[in-house]
């Protein structure tokens, strides 16, 4: 039956596949390139019910192609050298010495152990240096790690992404040009035509979006329109040079001023999620098991050298001379799980050597699928338990995030903030973000929704959300888009209008998490008494002076915004909340002869 439904029925089918992927990736915290993979081969090779040569027929290639471009240009418009210059040592060593050992390690072990020839090798081991953030990312946040080891992992994945993209299309063009006997000025012919192209396209679309020439609501259009029209001239002139172009033009944007460049990578979550789960189940229903098994057991040693070996020396050389601890090092040294940028590129790589008739291109696919399959499993059911057993984990963290920069909830953090807790201060708005600055807090600029704030929103060690902002349906958006990412009960929200008890609005207080403070403290409130002086003052609760005493000092005149135990546990207030508060706790509250 399948094999008889209408070819735009079955790419439905396919888009409804992706998008189940995707869900199942958000909900699991798991990277969903591998529900994507796993998919694909089901519906592949397994059941045979999807075949994508059938299918799509000579529009492959170009789908395939037009989706790296896509993926090539968003990985390097993260890349900005002022973010490069002040990190860490340890993290320019390791994308950087680490990028070069890694490399040259894979390349060597994947010709000793597969005998696969060394020009392919070369190429496998230049796709092995690319983990990338959208595989990281959801892995860190399972596994709490450390904010030095999370931040490291995190910065390395978004800097690789596009260097190791780029070295790989530079080993690809220098095996394609080999045989020839002018490969050196063909390969810098090559190279050449993807430089000048990028960086007209870059400055093309720098200039129209400086001088304004193009509206907001079509900026989206016009950068993909531009990307996708300066990677096909590139490759008319030279083959395969568009990859150089659109890397480059990307890296360039990325670092020019004047231009918000944030607003072009919008287009990267309506597109490119569509488009890389319809690639990614594609190219995994072209996968020949056969192939795989030709390799026979190479394929699991070379995944094993990967895990074992390269990582291991790559890292332990990165920081040399650094404070890390031993145990933080062999935490680095275990996560590196590869990705959609590998899958893509071996994949349009893997068919361009094959109609060049390179010898050893059949292995090249089928291996880096083994990897990706097999380093995010090893790592994903593993690196939660290692991060315990290495004591490199935040389980016990209690980080607070506060979506919404305001007065009220400024003065929280900042309350907080000497407390010892570690809080993140995010919103849209750059006025009330540099506010949260200059009081010493840390910060995300953007939309929480937005997935550019899935890859740098940083929840390591945050376990409490509070929704403090004025915007009642963005508060009940958020609370969907993270009810998965913070412990239960452990999102906030503050009323932003009196309560009600009509059944309206019961059913979007369920759908906000838990009511802040009390029903009756609005967003209004609060502001009002912050205008009239009110101050947060944080009291130690005693033997002598209870909480009673405490009530009674204050005649009822104070409204509690946290409590701190004994033992240093963060209790945010809330409506719901059933704490007894005794000796030894220190309770916050904001406090003013005007509350009533």
């Amino acid at each position: 039956m399948i094999e008889s439904l209408n070819p735009s029925f079955l790419l439905a089918l396919l888009m409804l596949a992706g998008f189940f992927c995707q869900w199942l990736g958000w909900r699991s915290g798991l990277p969903a390139i591998l529900f994507l993979l796993l998919t694909g081969m089901v519906l592949g090779p397994l059941t045979g019910w999807v075949n994508p040569d059938e299918l799509l027929g000579e529009l492959l290639f170009p789908f395939v192609s037009l989706g790296v471009a896509v993926i090539l240009f968003e990985g390097s418009l993260t890349l900005k050298f002022h973010e490069i210059s002040g990190l860490k040592n340890v993290i320019r060593n390791m994308t950087t010495i680490g990028v070069l050992l890694t490399w040259g390690l894979m390349t060597a072990v994947t010709c000793w152990l597969a005998q696969i020839p060394l020009a392919v090798a070369a190429l496998f081991g230049a796709l092995m240096t690319v983990t990338g953030p959208t595989v990281v990312v959801p892995m860190l946040r399972s596994i709490n790690a450390k904010a030095n080891i999370a931040n490291i992992l995190r910065w390395e994945g978004i800097i690789v992404d596009p260097i190791g993209a780029l070295l790989a299309v530079l080993v690809f063009e220098a095996i394609v040009t080999g045989d020839q006997a002018h490969s050196l000025i063909a390969f810098a012919r090559l190279v050449g035509a993807g430089i000048v192209l990028g960086l007209i396209g870059a400055l093309i679309m720098h200039q129209a979006l400086l001088k304004q020439w193009i509206p907001n609501y079509l900026v989206n259009f016009f950068s993909l329109a531009v990307l996708l029209i300066v990677f096909t001239l590139a490759n008319h002139l030279e083959d395969e040079a568009g990859l150089v172009a659109v890397t480059l033009m990307g890296i360039v944007l990325a670092n020019l001023k004047g231009v918000d460049m944030e607003s072009i990578l919008d287009f990267k979550e309506h597109l490119s999620v569509l488009l890389i789960s319809m690639m990614f189940i594609l190219l995994a229903a072209r996968m020949d098991f056969q192939a795989i098994a030709g390799l026979g057991f190479s394929s699991i040693l070379v995944l094993l050298a990967a895990q074992l070996l390269v990582r291991p020396l790559a890292v332990w050389v990165s920081t040399l001379g650094s404070d890390l601890r031993w145990t933080e090092r062999a935490m680095l040294a275990w996560i590196a799980p590869r990705g959609i940028v590998a899958a893509a590129i071996a994949s349009l790589f893997a068919l361009k050597l094959a109609e060049a008739g390179i010898e050893g291109a059949e292995a090249l696919l089928p291996l880096t699928f083994v990897m990706i399959v097999g380093t995010v499993l090893i790592q994903s059911f593993s690196a939660g338990w290692l991060a315990k057993k290495l004591d490199v984990s935040l389980a016990n963290a209690q980080g607070v995030l506060i979506h919404g920069a305001n007065k009220i909830s400024l003065a929280l953090a900042t309350s907080l903030q000497k407390q010892g807790f570690d809080v993140i201060v995010a919103d849209h708005d750059r006025r009330h973000i540099n506010e949260a600055r200059m009081l010493g807090l840390r910060t995300y600029f953007g939309n929480v929704l937005s997935e550019h704030a899935d890859i740098h929103l940083d929840l390591m060690g945050m376990k409490k959300l509070l929704l403090m902002s004025r915007r009642e349906d963005g508060n009940h958006l958020i609370f969907n888009q993270y009810k998965h990412d913070f412990p239960e009960n452990g999102i906030y929200a503050l009323n932003t209008t009196a309560p009600s008890n009509n059944e309206k609005a019961q059913v979007r207080k369920h759908l906000r998490g838990r009511v802040l403070f009390a029903e009756t403290c609005t967003w209004s409130k609060l502001s009002s008494l912050f205008s009239q002086g009110a101050e947060i003052r944080v009291t130690t609760i005693t033997e002598e002076f209870t909480f009673a005493r405490y009530r009674e000092h204050w005649n009822d005149r104070f409204i509690p915004l946290y409590a701190i135990s004994p033992d240093k546990k963060l209790k945010i207030m809330a409506a719901d909340s059933e704490f007894d508060i005794k000796s030894g706790w220190q309770i916050a509250s904001l406090v003013s002869t005007e509350i009533q």
